[in-house]
């Protein structure tokens, strides 16, 4: 039974196979009839060569891959279990299931001279596949960028993940350029992602990418945000990801949501089980508003509601220019004391 399902998933995705490269191997590019790319773990190079065309099963069927530096060999289930990490064929199964019932274009229909885009540009189902495409940031420049940032404490943080060549594209009239990104799963209250926040790296992973705008959201984000620690009666907001990990260092066991901006700050959506919202405000005039109108919302619904400012202009430089202990005494004096005892850890 597990040798009939894999076969049939095989031709099904060798069906598709530019689609499948182009979704897990998408540090590579197709070079005629064959996708090119380093090697079955989607690294940078030109040693594997994946067919994109040919019979379904057999000899040179379509999907088949080789490595010419290894000798490792394969087909497209291979590189779903490889990119993504996977041991049991039941899970590499159900992902290639999954990625079947997403639609997708049929780059050889297009005009020749066209442009090709990603199926379902800037969608939700775009932000899942480049979520999906990237890996856990442990180890990774994205580990780099948050250390150099003060921001140590990196557990429980499952929604950020690392895309070594994440595209960029300055507008519309600009060619496409690849550089290193910490990718961010914007979930709704259901745990459901809805979107993904790209901040693009420079290739040393100790500050922003130089492009006009390192960072940028996809998808569909009122409402939503980007989530650390499942959220009980007590959670903390703020706008950006390193002013949300930032407080974390000293309140490790609080869950905090990322809501990328201020206007989206002021428009999350509250869980039902939430009963004190501690709004981590960015010192400045769009955060002194979301501020506001985040906790007149709260408190319209019944929910306790208390900003928390940082010394300076957000949490991240009182990290940076302060430190750990300056940035705990002065959270320490604006919580409530249950939630001292409950989250503060030293």
């Amino acid at each position: 039974m597990v040798r009939h399902d894999a076969s049939d998933l095989a031709i099904r995705l060798g069906r598709q196979a530019e689609a499948v490269c182009r979704y897990y191997l998408s540090s590579g590019n197709r070079a005629g009839r064959y996708w090119v790319v380093g090697d079955v773990r989607n690294a940078p190079g030109r040693s594997m060569f994946v067919r994109l065309t040919g019979p379904e099963t057999g000899k040179g069927a379509a999907g088949k891959f080789t490595d010419a530096a290894t000798g490792e060999h394969g087909d497209l289930l291979d590189v779903i279990r490889e990119t993504l990490g996977l041991v049991d064929f039941k899970d590499v199964a159900e992902e290639a299931r999954r990625f079947l019932s997403l639609p997708h274009p049929e780059p050889q229909e297009r005009p020749r001279n066209a442009h090709i885009h990603p199926a379902a540009s800037g969608s939700p189902e775009a932000s899942r596949r480049l979520f999906a495409m990237s890996q856990p940031i442990s180890g990774t420049l994205a580990e780099t960028y948050f250390r150099n940032r003060g921001i140590t404490a990196l557990h429980g943080t499952g929604s950020l993940r690392f895309h070594p060549r994440c595209y960029y594209r300055p507008d519309e009239h600009s060619p496409t350029e690849t550089w290193p990104a910490i990718v961010a799963a914007v979930t709704d209250l259901a745990g459901r992602q809805t979107g993904a926040h790209r901040t693009w790296l420079n290739p040393d992973g100790l500050d922003k990418a130089p492009v006009e705008t390192p960072r940028r959201a996809m998808g569909d984000l009122l409402g939503h945000a980007v989530r650390f620690g499942i959220t009980g009666e007590v959670l903390a907001a703020g706008e950006g990801i390193e002013t949300v990990l930032s407080p974390r260092m000293v309140l490790p066991h609080m869950p905090m949501l990322a809501a990328l901006s201020a206007a989206h700050l002021a428009a999350i959506l509250f869980p039902t089980s939430l009963r004190r919202l501690y709004v981590l405000r960015d010192r400045d005039p769009a955060g002194d508003v979301a501020r506001d109108s985040l906790i007149a919302r709260a408190e319209s619904v019944g929910i306790e509601a208390v900003g928390l400012s940082p010394m300076r202009g957000d949490f991240n430089q009182d990290l940076r220019e302060a430190g750990a202990d300056a940035l705990r005494a002065a959270l320490k004096d604006q919580l409530l004391p249950e939630d001292v005892a409950r989250f503060m850890e030293g």
